[in-house]
């Protein structure tokens, strides 16, 4: 019988990987019979990075359902025992997700077979509060899955943590990042080919703030009406301030968030703008934490989003003569 990768690792072998591993890859009995993956990867973004780094070696479990955001999701139940029948859990340890931070610290106690990778381990110069100034006491804005140049090295992160606990595939892991990066990048410079070419320089988005990490990037600025929660609620005043920024800047194009919008019809709130403004368009930007059924179909991963949804709908809020 040919060995798996399970029988190659074998149990009980110890890992001291920088990135936030902790435990072994069980390559044993990997997963139980309705689970048929390597490990879990807490939303869309990280799945797919997972995936594309892992390719035909490894693959992830997503435990959010189509047309959900990961970012404000939680598991109705515990998915512990879920996880822990696989071999590795992909997170990011920030209290944004804390349902996440507790099943690392219940499968680090209790199933250290379980390869535990944080993708934000290392990232903490890159890291911004709530209120858009430094990482402060644990509590930032979590969305660096948005930003290229910081996807680039949580990808390599997940690289390293894949060769470690695989080292005989770790020259494929290494191959599969490094293109996968080479996407990224080309979606790094026309996102600042965008920007940089756009005749203006504020857009609006009637959603949360889920792009700081992006603005800061590429140098534009995405008002919003209310913070990075994805709960939050918008209040007369915030949609006030909106519609003047819209009729100050000449702003045409309003853009929303499409996991609030029904099917066939604008977010409330796009509607209002809309009617009580000089705005006559919308267009859907992404948080990329999710997928829709429609995007699902078409294949498309990070790379697709970004360019087929944000960088073409960042360009016509700034370019309204386009």
């Amino acid at each position: 019988m040919t060995p798996t990768r399970r029988d190659v690792l074998g149990a009980g072998a110890s890992l001291t990987v920088a990135g936030g591993l902790s435990g072994c890859l069980d390559l044993v009995g990997l997963g139980s019979e309705s689970i048929d993956a390597d490990g879990y990867a807490i939303f869309f973004a990280l799945h797919d990075w997972a995936e594309a780094v892992g390719g035909s070696e490894m693959s992830f479990e997503n435990p959010v359902g189509t047309g959900k955001l990961g970012h404000g999701w939680s598991p109705d139940a515990d998915i512990t025992p879920d996880v822990a029948a696989t071999g590795m859990f992909i997170y990011l340890d920030t209290p944004e997700f804390e349902w996440a931070q507790r099943l690392a610290s219940n499968l680090e106690r209790d199933h250290d077979d379980v390869v535990t990778v944080d993708l934000l381990e290392g990232l903490d110069q890159y890291l911004i509060s709530p209120d858009h100034g430094g990482h402060d006491d644990g509590f930032h804005d979590p969305h660096v899955w948005l930003d290229p140049v910081i996807v680039q090295e949580m990808v390599d992160t997940l690289s390293a943590a894949f060769a470690e606990v695989d080292p005989d595939n770790a020259g494929t892991y290494e191959e599969n990042a490094r293109a996968y990066k080479e996407r990224i990048q080309r979606i790094h410079e026309e996102f600042g080919t965008v920007v940089d070419e756009a005749e203006l320089d504020t857009a609006i988005l009637a959603g949360h703030d889920s792009f700081t990490y992006v603005e800061r990037r590429y140098g534009f600025e995405l008002q919003t009406p209310v913070g990075v929660s994805p709960n939050a609620s918008a209040s007369r005043d915030d949609i006030q301030r909106l519609i003047d920024t819209v009729d100050e800047n000449g702003i045409d194009t309003v853009l929303y968030d499409p996991f609030e919008a029904t099917a066939g019809e604008y977010p409330r709130l796009v509607d209002a703008i809309l009617e009580e403004s000089d705005a006559e368009h919308a267009e859907p930007l992404t948080p990329v934490s999710g997928t829709t059924a429609e995007w699902k179909e078409n294949g498309w991963g990070w790379v697709e989003q970004m360019r087929s949804v944000n960088i073409a709908s960042v360009e016509a809020a700034l370019d309204p003569s386009t």
